[in-house]
């Protein structure tokens, strides 16, 4: 048990859980006692992180030795051991509703850092998009289920208002299996029940749209939503809407409804519906295995949100955060989608080194500026032939070189060059980002860069490691809140899983007192595993034998 996760989980995290956090939600004289908090926020990591629903987590807690001995339950009453569904549901609504699971990773990664002396010096970010327990629905599924829903709610609570809608409407998106109709469609009949559904839903909005306590409706305000993205409203010369239309599919935003069941999911035109989560690490860059096997690679950001939000966003943020709990880098692998010449500098005013492809391919022609002889203060000595510019103005961050039109003129590189013919002379106009980004792509063909940037693979097989140890990337829950807690507590178990088997090697070493006793601790399991296998082959060599000869006996005698 010492030597697994559970012993690493009760000794270094367990009681650095943020109990103090929670208790404010409990009253010392009114309801019935709660459960102690530390057992029951420990049991929501587990849980995430062996991927387990509240009903296959009871019993873990009541039965698993290894769940005991990690939550530090010593007695074996059912007030210690059993825990209740609702507890947990009603536990995972308390920290979802405060944002509690950030500060729980926060706390537990800042432990590790500092238990393991973590070098965070050298990290790397990726995103990985996680799909929510919802649907996909094309447009005519999210125009009819939202009706379907915003019916069902106003006949729940405006029963008088339900009965004064049409009973064609009624019966065409109420019944489920009227609605089920809708997932049936051809395709060639696509377009005019997408134009139909865009209408009722339009004439329900128009409908209710005077009166406050329907506008006051989620349900009616999703439907607003759909209006608003999926369709093109006309209106009259006073101002009214008269007539909807539907919006070509290039025009309706990444952020729109992908589900009424969803609001919060996005979509990303490469990997589809749902959300993305942002995840920077450490890493080791070093090739001795002895080496690696001590170090632990740690998970220090997390950030998760709707899959319509772009790469670029997330770098700074992640090293804002990074850097108020002292775990700032100082060199960051990424790839070009975080790489902006914008986040470049951003980074290097925190001290940070962004390690990334450039976007994009140079545009024609060929030649760059990378190729013209630059000094110190960033200024051209020279064309990529040798000849020197006749004069150099600069105005703020754009800079103008004029070079010898005769020898221009009869230059062999002059189609590809990007100085071009003036009135007087040839021309170089470029600013500085541009040159930047030169210098950048120059820099991404050395033998330098190639052999820095290679370690920014590894957090693909982390990625890869965090899905299949968690199954992070289907989930049970909806909604941002839920996937946040779900997708954080799981991030916790892969750096608890990684901070075991760190301790695991270090404990292994040649001389280490905890590695002998692990090593003889595991000879004797191995003893005994082959000693149990080879007598039981004994025994029933000399059961069978036993048999035989008591069969014999009989016969003869």
């Amino acid at each position: 048990m010492e030597e697994s996760w559970a012993g690493l989980f009760k000794k270094e995290i367990l009681y650095e859980l943020p109990v103090n956090k929670i208790a404010p939600f409990f009253t010392a004289g009114f309801g019935r006692p709660t459960k102690e908090l530390y057992t029951v926020l420990g049991s929501l990591i587990l849980q995430q992180i062996h991927d387990l629903s509240d009903e296959e987590t009871v019993p873990q807690i009541a039965f698993n030795i290894q769940w005991h001995y990690a939550l530090d339950i010593t007695e074996d009453s059912d007030e210690s051991t059993y825990i209740c569904p609702k507890t947990l549901w009603n536990m995972r609504k308390i920290v979802t509703d405060n944002e509690l699971d950030t500060v729980l990773f926060h706390q537990i990664t800042d432990k590790l850092a500092r238990v393991f002396k973590v070098d965070t010096t050298k990290q790397r970010i990726d995103s990985v998009h996680i799909k929510s327990n919802m649907r996909r629905l094309g447009r005519i599924g999210i125009f009819s289920k939202s009706i379907h829903k915003f019916l069902v709610n106003l006949k729940r609570t405006h029963t008088e208002i339900f009965a004064t809608l049409e009973r064609d409407l009624v019966d065409k998106y109420l019944p489920k299996k009227a609605l089920s109709c809708f997932s049936m469609v051809k395709p060639s009949d696509s377009e005019r029940t997408l134009a139909s559904v865009s209408r009722d839903i339009f004439e329900l909005v128009q409908r209710f749209s005077d009166q406050p306590e329907v506008i006051s409706m989620y349900s009616y305000q999703l439907c607003v939503r759909v209006v608003k993205e999926q369709c093109n409203i006309e209106e009259s010369s006073d101002g009214k809407p008269v007539e909807v239309s539907v919006k070509s599919p290039q025009e309706i935003p990444s952020n729109s409804l992908q589900n009424p069941s969803d609001p919060d999911a996005g979509y990303n035109g490469y990997k589809g519906q749902g959300y993305q989560v942002q995840v920077m690490e450490t890493y080791c860059d070093k090739e001795e295995k002895k080496i690696k096997s001590k170090t632990l690679n740690l998970i220090t950001h997390l950030e998760v949100e709707p899959a319509c939000e772009s790469d670029a966003r997330a770098l700074l943020p992640a090293l804002e955060s990074t850097k108020d709990r002292g775990l700032c880098p100082q060199e960051v692998l990424a790839d070009s989608l975080y790489g902006s010449d914008e986040n470049c500098e951003a980074a290097k005013t925190m001290g940070v080194n962004l390690i990334s492809p450039t976007m994009g391919s140079p545009k024609e022609p060929t030649m760059s500026l990378s190729e013209f002889e630059f000094s110190e203060k960033d200024t051209i000595l020279s064309c990529p032939k040798g000849y020197a510019p006749v004069k150099i103005r600069t105005k703020k961050r754009r800079h103008t070189v004029a070079f010898n039109p005769e020898h221009c003129m009869n230059c062999s590189i002059r189609g590809d060059c990007p100085a071009k013919q003036g009135k007087k002379y040839h021309y170089l106009r470029y600013d500085d980002k541009a040159l930047r980004i030169a210098k950048r792509r120059a820099r991404e063909e050395s033998p330098e860069f190639k052999d820095r940037y290679r370690w920014r693979a590894g957090i693909e097989g982390s990625i890869s490691a965090y899905d299949a140890r968690t199954g992070v990337k289907k989930l049970r829950v909806r909604g941002l809140k839920a996937v946040r807690f779900c997708a954080t507590l799981k991030a916790i178990g892969v750096n608890i899983f990684r901070a075991a088997a760190v301790q695991k090697a270090i404990n292994y070493e040649k001389g280490s007192p905890e590695g002998g006793k692990f090593r003889l601790y595991h000879v004797i399991f191995i003893f005994k595993e082959h000693f149990g296998t080879v007598w039981g082959q004994v025994k029933n060599i000399l059961s069978k034998f036993a048999y035989n000869y008591k069969s014999e006996l009989k016969m003869c005698g």
